[in-house]
């Protein structure tokens, strides 16, 4: 009699796991977000293949903390400062990296670049499911690349990648990509679910039970997420966004996980026609301003994981021809957006509820802290009274609710990022301004947004 195939719904936001499929996940509250996963035959020695710290050593020794031994990591650089920024100082071994973006992004050039660099000094594996070689070999050409010490492999069947890479011992290895990977026990298809999850389960075991430093290659969806199982980002030890518009030859690497750095730097990379190249100082590019500045744009300073970056600001407030004037922010969240509005009416006397305003960030970086909020106010004012702000103003601070300007992290430094560029002028919160006179800027602090207005 034909054993009957065990199987489980997974929500991909979540990965929750339930026995019987419905409607919406109970854990992350999506809809329509479970597939079916169907379980392999469960093997007699599951308790030996899982033991130890995802599956790198045996168990069983129980240790107190005093006991265990603080001697740091052994990193080794990737060969570029930037991507060494993004990890954290560099490779740690036996990490599992996943590297995901927008297909032409530049993740496949970056990690070729990456491993015929490290090739010359160690054992490194690319393994390609999704080209052939020769055309792997056709791109390393046409970026001059060495190609006399690279290992390259082009299989998917997982089993076959983790017995070649156990004869071969690399010290880093990359798979291209993660959903075009199967395990034979899974009957479903590659890229689905189950497929994506136990693939990727397997090789994280690999990676550390040998010390390998694995890099993942992933698709991402069409709202700018990882493909798959949301699980699959909690196997992994460090997650990694490349982003980058096509129009624009300037790509940004993000940290959204990292378990052996800080997960919010940023490294800035130019797509020429020898590959990717790192950009040592991104303030310069995305600084690029027209001779003549119009009103509506002000520069602020952002703080990106351990450095500041200087961006620009363009506002526009138009009459509105619709009932309900439009609020369109692009690199910022839209919600801040329209809170902001309202605190410049109640607290600055300026009314734009008849106007559409449009809010965007230069370069295509994308605002996640506050310290952008008085910026964004003095653009939308520069536009609604049509007056250029001076070309050598610099402007940073947290807006509270009741008008007030709060101080941010790190203002200091900003301050000397912003006259490092040249920059004369600087409208910053109270707390925020220098005890002693900053040299070669002017720093006008404020309490409120009022005071701000009333400085431009």
């Amino acid at each position: 009699m034909a054993t009957k195939t065990k199987s489980a719904f997974v929500c991909n936001d979540c990965g929750a796991e339930y026995s019987k499929w419905q409607g919406q996940c109970t854990e992350c509250g999506v809809w329509n977000s479970l597939s079916e996963v169907r379980l392999g035959p469960t093997p007699s020695n599951r308790s030996a293949k899982f033991q130890g710290y995802a599956g790198a050593a045996a168990g069983g020794n129980v240790q107190t903390l005093a006991e265990i031994s603080l001697t740091d990591l052994p990193r080794f650089s990737s060969g570029t400062g930037e991507f060494d920024r993004v990890l954290g100082g560099g490779f740690v071994p036996g990490s599992v990296v996943l590297i995901g973006g927008n297909p032409g992004a530049g993740k496949s050039t970056l990690l070729l670049q990456t491993l015929c660099s490290l090739a010359r000094t160690m054992s490194a594996l690319y393994i390609t499911g999704e080209e052939s070689l020769q055309q792997v070999a056709m791109r390393a050409q046409r970026l001059g690349l060495p190609t006399d010490k690279l290992q390259m492999l082009s299989e998917t069947s997982v089993e076959t990648i983790c017995a070649t890479a156990q004869k071969v011992a690399p010290k880093v290895m990359v798979i291209d990509s993660i959903q075009v990977m199967h395990m034979e026990d899974i009957t479903s298809a590659p890229g689905s679910v189950s497929q994506v999850r136990e693939s990727a389960a397997y090789l994280t075991r690999f990676a550390k039970q040998t010390g390998t430093v694995l890099i993942l290659v992933g698709h991402v969806t069409k709202d700018g997420s990882l493909a798959g199982p949301k699980v699959l980002e909690h196997m992994i030890d460090c997650s990694i966004l490349l982003e980058g518009d096509n129009d624009s030859r300037f790509r940004t690497l993000r940290g959204n996980k990292n378990r052996f750095g800080a997960v919010n730097e940023l490294g800035v990379f130019a797509m020429t026609e020898q590959g990717m190249r790192e950009v040592n100082n991104p303030s310069a590019i995305f600084l690029q301003r027209a001779e003549d500045v119009s009103s509506g744009s002000v520069v602020m300073v952002m703080w990106e994981g351990t450095r500041p970056l200087l961006i620009e600001i363009q506002a526009l407030v138009d009459d509105s021809h619709l009932g309900n004037p439009r609020r369109v922010a692009v690199g910022m969240d839209q919600n801040r957006l329209s809170m902001l509005l309202a605190v410049l009416h109640r607290h600055g006397g300026i009314m734009v509820g008849d106007q559409d305003v449009f809010v965007n960030v230069v370069g295509g970086v994308r605002v996640m802290e506050t310290s952008a909020d008085l910026a964004v106010l003095v653009a939308i004012v520069s536009s609604f009274r049509d007056r250029a702000l001076p070309e050598d103003l610099m402007v940073f601070g947290e807006v509270g609710l009741s008008g007030e300007i709060r101080p941010v992290p790190s203002g200091q430094e900003r301050l000397r990022e912003a006259a490092k560029h040249g920059f004369k002028k600087a409208i910053v919160p109270y707390a925020n301004a220098p005890r002693e006179k900053n040299p070669g800027i002017e720093v006008i602090a404020v309490k409120n947004l009022q005071e701000a207005l009333d400085a431009l």
